[in-house]
């Protein structure tokens, strides 16, 4: 994206991930299911992504606006970290927690601690780390201190694990407005890429398939959780309905 400062609005949610397009791939639906619902949703991408075999910085900034366009996310930014060497430092971890302590997310959205990127890797440290930064008090950070309230996980498409989540995120009626979004990033995903089936775009909606079988609905986005998931009650529960 563009290297100015964009605006900072306060938001609920934010997903934080390492390139561009791990947001789309990873989270897309849930995007577009809390937005729907009135959230605010912003993204940081850790990273530009490059150097990749058909991408360049111009193209990947081009592919980006574009999916964000799609997404109608409330804010996007890249920090600008660098890509393929991606570390959890103490300036990387700075950086990202003056942008949780500007944003004043309740909810953030990363990449899961098993992972074969090590840039996903680095990112899940690098977003835990700066979420614990994010409310010292006496420190150089830019705003007020800030803890979010939870972060959930979600597993990359680089493992074909099938681990059990702690929650699946019904995205049925978005899976369109996702599957476009990945496909923005035509430099990534499709150019280059086997057309054969199953093609990567065939793998990220079957993926969301089989979370949605698993919880009754059409599509669905599965995460995972190191602190309990709390419920007012279990009829909160997707499918439970008031007894009569």
């Amino acid at each position: 994206m563009s290297a100015s400062t964009p605006p900072v609005p306060k938001l609920d949610c934010l997903v934080v991930v390492a390139h561009p397009d791990d947001a789309e791939i990873g989270v897309g639906g849930t995007i577009c299911a809390l937005l729907a619902h009135g959230y605010k949703v912003g993204v940081i991408d850790l990273t530009n992504g490059e150097p990749t075999p058909h991408g360049s910085v111009e193209i990947r900034a081009r592919e980006t606006a574009a999916a964000t366009n799609l997404l109608k996310l409330d804010f996007r930014h890249n920090l600008g970290l660098p890509n393929r060497a991606l570390e959890a430092n103490l300036e990387a971890r700075a950086l990202l927690a003056g942008w949780i302590r500007r944003l004043r997310p309740q909810l953030l959205l990363t990449h899961h601690w098993e992972d074969a990127h090590p840039d996903h890797l680095a990112a899940t440290s690098l977003v835990d780390a700066a979420r614990f930064w994010a409310k010292l008090s006496k420190t150089d950070l830019p705003g007020q201190p800030h803890h979010p309230a939870r972060v959930l996980y979600c597993l990359s498409i680089h493992l074909r694990l099938n681990r059990v989540p702690d929650l699946v995120i019904d995205i049925s009626p978005y899976i369109a407005t996702k599957l476009e979004a990945c496909r923005a990033y035509h430099s990534q995903l499709v150019q280059g890429r086997s057309e054969t089936f199953p093609t990567v775009m065939d793998d990220i909606e079957t993926n969301a398939r089989h979370w949605g079988w698993a919880i009754g609905a059409r599509y669905g986005e599965a995460f995972h959780a190191r602190e309990a998931i709390g419920l007012a009650h279990p009829f909160q529960l997707a499918g439970l309905k008031k007894p009569d």
